[in-house]
């Protein structure tokens, strides 16, 4: 059931978000696939066996109504994976396992993929000022966040 949910989720983000601006970048830059930057919002933090996303300060005031959450969504940046021969790899034994069919990445949770973005779904414990702590994550510690959603 996760699985609809988290594809339902990218349609919109995709349709609300990014399909408004493909045309004008596209018109940019003639013939040439359109690029984006993105600068993280916070990080993943672990220690003393507890985890947590520290925010970045100047963005604090984007965390009113947080607190009242259950959970949230992370979408965060798999940064150590981050090589043109990673990010070249589009066929993968799902969870490493050679006895696995082969797959497109698309079609897997594999951490290599062309764009290194990741989803995560948390449960939310405390916000205390610009410090979410929650019950896990799977990222390693100092791990960028992109973005924050209900």
């Amino acid at each position: 059931m996760r699985q609809p949910i988290r594809r339902r989720i990218f349609s919109l983000f995709a349709t609300l978000f990014l399909m408004p601006v493909l045309p004008v970048l596209a018109e940019q830059r003639p013939g040439a696939l359109p690029t984006y930057s993105v600068s993280p919002v916070g990080w993943v933090r672990k220690g003393g066996g507890k985890t947590w996303i520290e925010i970045e300060p100047r963005y604090q005031a984007a965390l009113l109504g947080v607190e009242e959450l259950s959970s949230l969504w992370v979408l965060y940046w798999f940064d150590r994976n981050d090589t043109p021969e990673k990010r070249a790899v589009l066929q993968v034994h799902p969870r490493g396992n050679p006895d696995n069919p082969l797959r497109g990445v698309f079609a897997t949770r594999s951490p290599f993929r062309p764009n290194l973005i990741a989803l995560s779904q948390v449960k939310l414990v405390a916000v205390r000022g610009n410090l979410i702590e929650i019950e896990g994550i799977d990222a390693f510690a100092d791990t960028p966040v992109l973005d924050l959603k209900p």
